[in-house]
């Protein structure tokens, strides 16, 4: 009898989160570079085949929750008032994503740490961000109707995730730092200026 779709999805989160949970322990006691996938896989009880219907590469599972964050970003975007401006619509989006964040303080601050002191995994996410600008550009030339050479939807996106990647470096590094909802809004604030005009 085929398994439930519903409870097939759950253990495929559940697996995955397995994963992720086992390697940030063995990349936090072993060293990330010393870690296996075989290792990895193992101490997850599931066999190494399993690992890559997950994650391509260790650097990918430092980084799982890229595309999701992304993904929820674009939708916060979408479903902003098409007559708001650009910028503030950005603003409530990260910030919505922020909060998520602040839920899992500890688990992405472990994740920070290895990317930190990794140079395969920071080049990664430096990828994986420019995807990102790429991602949000396209989704804010839509929303103003920009034309091709235009490159505001571009500064727009570029400067929204440096606001966001700074607020993240000092709420992971700073002690006592401020909430990270309350960095990213002041931060979008600090640089609204001309970037609001439209």
């Amino acid at each position: 009898m085929a398994e439930p779709t519903g409870r097939r999805e759950r253990n495929k989160r559940e697996r995955r989160r397995r994963l992720e949970d086992v390697a940030l322990e063995l990349f936090e006691r072993e060293g990330f570079d010393k870690t296996t996938i075989e290792q990895i896989a193992g101490e997850a009880e599931l066999a190494p085949r399993t690992f890559f219907s997950y994650f391509a590469t260790k650097d990918d599972l430092v980084l799982a929750d890229y595309s999701e964050r992304l993904e929820r970003i674009l939708t916060e975007l979408e479903q902003r008032p098409a007559d708001e401006r650009a910028w503030d619509a950005l603003r409530a989006s990260f910030a919505a994503v922020a909060a998520d964040y602040e839920s899992e303080h500890d688990r992405i601050r472990r994740r920070f740490m290895i990317m930190a002191s990794n140079p395969s995994v920071f080049a990664r996410s430096l990828h994986l961000q420019a995807g990102w600008e790429q991602a949000l550009t396209e989704r804010l030339a839509a929303r103003l109707s920009a034309l091709a050479d235009d490159p505001t939807p571009r500064l727009l996106a570029a400067t929204a995730l440096a606001v966001m990647r700074a607020s993240l470096q000092h709420w992971l590094t700073v002690p006592r730092a401020p909430a990270l909802p309350a960095l990213v809004q002041s931060g979008f604030d600090r640089l609204a200026g001309d970037l609001n005009t439209r």
